[in-house]
């Protein structure tokens, strides 16, 4: 129960890796708000968490007025906020020349500001409680280039480096901030993205030294240490979950080098 007392406050937490840090979290003694922006995936989630252990949330993280009524709702319902983790994210594709300004612009909203908006209101508290851990959901994305991925990679790239601002200009008040950098993982984004990710051809994963993609779960359990004092010195961290994938020349992968 390595976060048991802890009050914690997770988006988009209904589906994929927010669901399962939910899961993980509240398994381990948290009590979790779960904010999300389809009320009936909410519920779905809180009907299968035992009772009094989640509050949800509905609302949009790049709404001021909605992440006032987040932060309000976990203090209500918990008494203080120790941990933050800022899963909710919006993907799109395209290059500078053809994406919708639309798009863009509720790419920097959601994956940027969003977490900016929910830092800034729920530091004071983790202070007032004497400090608190934030985990930021990147994506290998956010350190590495991919086609199309103009909107997606330049806004997980801006949440690494504030992650780590907050982390240097905070961690004087015991706050630690933390970035999560999964690669492939088997959720509803990226099945919207390219298909079912178990369909996938083989060839997608040759360049995955662990030659597949990521359970939730694997995910939620890193988010789950960083939450915990077992990651006490940690912080301004850049964690790159993604079964290898970092580590591969995909030029010299292609190659048949004898």
């Amino acid at each position: 129960m390595k976060l048991q007392g802890k009050v914690a406050l997770i988006t988009g937490g209904a589906t994929g890796i927010g669901a399962a840090t939910v899961r993980r979290f509240v398994k381990n003694g948290a009590k979790v708000c779960i904010v999300g922006r389809r009320e009936e995936y909410l519920d779905k989630i809180i009907e299968t968490l035992p009772s009094g252990t989640a509050v949800k949330c509905p609302g949009d993280v790049s709404s001021p007025e909605d992440i006032k009524r987040m932060v309000e709702t976990v203090i209500k319902f918990g008494g203080r906020l120790d941990i933050l983790v800022n899963n909710a994210a919006y993907s799109v594709l395209g290059g500078v020349t053809d994406i919708d300004l639309d798009d863009w612009h509720r790419s920097i909203d959601v994956n940027v500001t969003g977490p900016f908006l929910l830092m800034r209101a729920a530091i004071p508290h983790m202070i007032k409680g004497g400090g608190g851990s934030i985990v930021n959901i990147s994506s290998l994305a956010g350190v590495r280039s991919i086609p199309s991925g103009s909107a997606y990679c330049t806004t997980k790239s801006a949440l690494v480096a504030l992650t780590q601002q907050v982390a240097l200009d905070y961690g004087a008040h015991k706050i630690r901030c933390n970035a999560v950098c999964p690669g492939l993982s088997k959720t509803p984004m990226a099945d919207n993205a390219y298909g079912n990710v178990d369909d996938l051809p083989e060839s997608v994963f040759d360049n995955i030294p662990l030659h597949r993609a990521s359970d939730p779960d694997e995910i939620a359990s890193i988010c789950e240490y960083l939450a915990s004092d077992d990651s006490s010195y940690m912080t301004g961290s850049v964690l790159l979950i993604d079964g290898g994938t970092h580590v591969v020349d995909a030029f010299a992968a292609g190659l048949e080098i004898k």
